[in-house]
């Protein structure tokens, strides 16, 4: 299967992403500055990419399986925005 993000789809995908990138950069930084450096810090990142990224790619490549071309779509954009809310509300937690 090849992935299929196309449209929507693929800056949704590039928001999660580059929020995802933008909260590891600045973990990153606030870890180095204060000397509290740990493996944790890059192993949380790659925990979330399995977690919240690779569902979004099994549901776009699911995509030639949904006939109403809707279903899985909304799937899609609901775990995009709980990525979303769930970075963001991040940041408003601390």
């Amino acid at each position: 299967m090849a992935l299929t993000l196309s449209g929507l789809m693929l800056y949704a995908m590039w928001l999660v992403l580059g929020v995802m990138g933008l909260s590891f950069v600045v973990d990153l930084f606030k870890s180095f500055s204060s000397g509290t450096f740990s493996s944790s810090t890059i192993t949380n990142y790659l925990r979330d990419l399995l977690y919240f990224v690779f569902p979004l790619f099994l549901l776009s490549n699911m995509m030639p399986l949904d006939h109403t071309d809707f279903i899985i779509k909304i799937a899609y954009y609901i775990g995009v925005v709980g990525v979303l809310y769930n970075y963001v509300g991040g940041y408003f937690k601390k």
